[in-house]
């Protein structure tokens, strides 16, 4: 089947789960990390092998479908679609790496999900075949459900690499006390010296170049994508998700409220203009991350590279999706009248969600304007993790 159509069934899948993701946001709140339940019904679903390789039984979609899928996940529960987006997209990296590194995740269970944090907090020493490697990893999403771990840190001579850990060589530390997006269970990892070969490594110098050793002229044209594209957009798009819903709630609370009065809510202009403009900014985030996938998509098809200008720029778009989620959803929530501020208003949880995902590095557009702006100026670029 062509990965269109699949990706097309694999939506009609997640949609179909909706309810049940829904039913157990307040469970995923409550225990802070997202269900088995959601798990197990996303991998049934087929949504973690969305990006995973065909030769281990992935699915090989058009990041398009993917993100589809994680916006319909995350107006249900944007937790689920963050922590699950997040493990999902790891299956793209390692796709990246050596192959031995793959047969060692995939080769007994093509099913094995990986977490990830990425802040460079390890302490790497080279030895023969590899590296020691420790240090403490704040915000592994999904954690508890995983069996390894994506992990950064900084070689002697500077450069920064990914190291790939098995479960046995690391412990979680359950940290995750946040005002939002609590079902992500993004707790701590940590890593007591643990032997890492170099094979389990991935560069971010192959990630930016393109010269990653699992890649070759037969990959899919997929995996000839930036890794960092696939990366940014996993962390900003839930916000589309839950704001999104934020609008639709917003919009059933206004017809109700003016149900009895025509004169009300749903008459004020000030609230059709909030609906309109909400309405316009989520069409905006949408096409725009659609159009990014398209380009970069159409180019690798072609054996083309994609324009380092063009890179930045959508690095650059990918990080203002949460400040635009967050006008969203603060102007909805703003007028959402008093119950909005009692625990347990939904409205009040896609506030928080968003809010928290502010908090993520790569959702902060600060170093991304400027670097963007220093490029089309003529000076070198600046970021390699686009």
């Amino acid at each position: 089947m062509p990965p269109h159509h699949i990706g097309s069934s694999m939506l009609e899948r997640i949609q179909a789960l909706q309810g049940l993701l829904r039913a157990n946001a307040e469970r995923a709140r409550n225990k802070r990390r997202v269900p088995a339940e959601n798990i197990e019904a996303l991998q049934s679903a087929g949504f973690f092998l969305a990006l995973q390789p065909g030769r281990w039984g992935g699915h090989e979609l058009d990041p398009q479908d993917f993100f589809r899928m994680q916006i319909e996940i995350a107006q249900c529960c944007m937790s689920t679609a963050w922590a699950s987006g997040i493990i999902a997209v790891h299956a793209f990296q390692i796709a990246l790496m050596d192959h031995k590194a793959q047969q060692d995740v995939w080769g007994e269970n093509i099913h094995t999900r990986v977490s990830s944090a990425y802040a460079p907090m390890g302490k790497v020493e080279p030895v023969e075949g590899g590296f020691r490697f420790s240090g403490r990893w704040s915000w592994s999403s999904g954690c508890d459900h995983c069996t390894w771990a994506l992990l950064g840190g900084i070689l002697p001579d500077g450069t920064y690499r990914t190291f790939l850990v098995p479960r046995s060589d690391y412990r979680i530390e359950d940290t995750w006390y946040s005002m939002g997006l609590q079902g992500t269970g993004s707790n701590d990892i940590v890593v007591e010296s643990a032997f890492v070969p170099d094979y389990r490594t991935h560069k971010q110098s192959d990630g930016f170049n393109g010269t990653n050793p699992g890649v070759d002229p037969s990959s899919a044209p997929l995996y000839h994508l930036p890794w960092a594209q696939l990366f940014i957009r996993v962390v900003s798009t839930p916000a589309i998700g839950a704001a999104r819903d934020a609008l639709s709630l917003y919009t059933e609370m206004v017809k109700g409220k003016a149900s009895g009065d025509v004169t009300k809510l749903a008459q004020d202009s000030t609230t059709q203009m909030r609906i309109a403009e909400a309405r316009n900014s989520l069409e905006e985030m949408t096409t725009i991350l659609m159009a990014n996938f398209d380009a970069m998509m159409a180019a690798v098809r072609a054996g083309q590279s994609i324009p380092l200008a063009d890179r930045v720029l959508y690095r650059y778009q990918a990080s203002l999706v949460i400040e635009k989620s967050m006008a969203v959803v603060d102007s909805l929530f703003s007028s959402a009248g008093g119950s909005s501020v009692f625990q347990g208003s939904t409205i009040q949880q896609r506030f928080l969600d968003i809010h928290t995902a502010r908090a993520h590095v790569a959702n902060n557009p600060t170093a991304f304007a400027r670097n963007l702006g220093a490029v089309v100026l003529g000076h070198p670029n600046t970021d390699f993790f686009v």
